[in-house]
């Protein structure tokens, strides 16, 4: 039980630099970054939303 709901509460993107793209699916020759926060994981969206980044 405790598995599942730690998987539940984990948020990730991938993120190449290079090319300016934030993904949500596992995309090769991208950084993952994982969230066990909600609001990290929108602050960081936020952020690359700023930076003029890309998503898929």
């Amino acid at each position: 039980m405790e598995q599942t709901r730690n998987a539940e509460n984990l948020w990730r993107v991938w993120v190449d630099n290079h090319r300016r793209i934030v993904s949500f699916h596992e995309e090769e020759g991208c950084q993952l970054m994982e969230f066990r926060s909600r609001e990290l994981f929108l602050s960081c969206v936020e952020q690359y939303t700023g930076k003029q980044y890309r998503y898929q």
